[in-house]
């Protein structure tokens, strides 16, 4: 069986600050791009298509990822991530955001597998702080945490279902799994990495370095 992986990196990111997207600002003497494509590479998942803005085409990478336009939303983007792997002979498929740098390649592997047992697998990690509901800048209520799960990437699917998933979903899906279970598919949850962080906003930067320098 052929897994391949689909990173996407189409959006701007602006949120986290420096004056331009996250994903090609530096962290730790890498840019942030750098330090996702080569955890992929260290798991040895190919072929790696790296979906990016039109502007962003051109922009020097390490390796060899396919290049891939990504759309106006997320799963546009990996919709054509997903028909650039059509007819490759890829059977399984790994998403995962650009601005998660910290993923392991331990992780990465972990995903993989659980597609000889599942149809889908995802890691999360269990929610453990008190939830609050807010109104009017004040606690309104709470809301129970258990079964409660922050979700993370890589996702891990079989191609042609997810294919076939986002091919009919309607759009604005926040991510594969939502697409997954719109067709009907279990996902496997996997226990995530408290480390697997999603660089957001500019504080984000330093601890993504401390983690990867230490």
């Amino acid at each position: 069986m052929s897994t391949a992986a689909i990173i996407v990196a189409a959006g701007r990111g602006l949120r986290a600050g420096g004056g331009q997207p996250k994903q090609w600002r530096p962290l730790a003497g890498r840019r942030v791009a750098d330090w996702t494509l080569a955890a992929f590479e260290a798991a040895g998942i190919a072929p790696v298509v790296l979906v990016l803005h039109p502007d962003d085409l051109e922009v020097p990478l390490p390796g060899d990822p396919i290049r891939v336009t990504g759309g106006a939303t997320r799963d546009a983007s990996v919709r054509a991530g997903l028909e650039a792997l059509e007819g490759t002979g890829t059977t399984r498929v790994l998403i995962h955001d650009i601005a998660r740098p910290c993923i392991s390649p331990a992780l990465i592997a972990s995903v993989a597998a659980a597609l000889e047992d599942h149809e889908a697998a995802a890691p999360g990690v269990p929610v453990t702080d008190a939830l609050w509901i807010g109104q009017d800048g004040a606690v309104a209520g709470t809301q129970p945490r258990d079964g409660l799960f922050r979700a993370q990437t890589p996702q891990g699917f079989h191609l042609a279902p997810l294919l076939a998933a986002h091919r009919a979903h309607p759009g604005g899906a926040a991510d594969d799994v939502e697409v997954a279970r719109w067709a009907g598919m279990r996902v496997a949850i996997l226990p995530g990495d408290e480390d697997n962080l999603k660089i957001t906003h500019p504080g984000d930067f330093a601890r993504a370095e401390r983690i990867l320098e230490g």
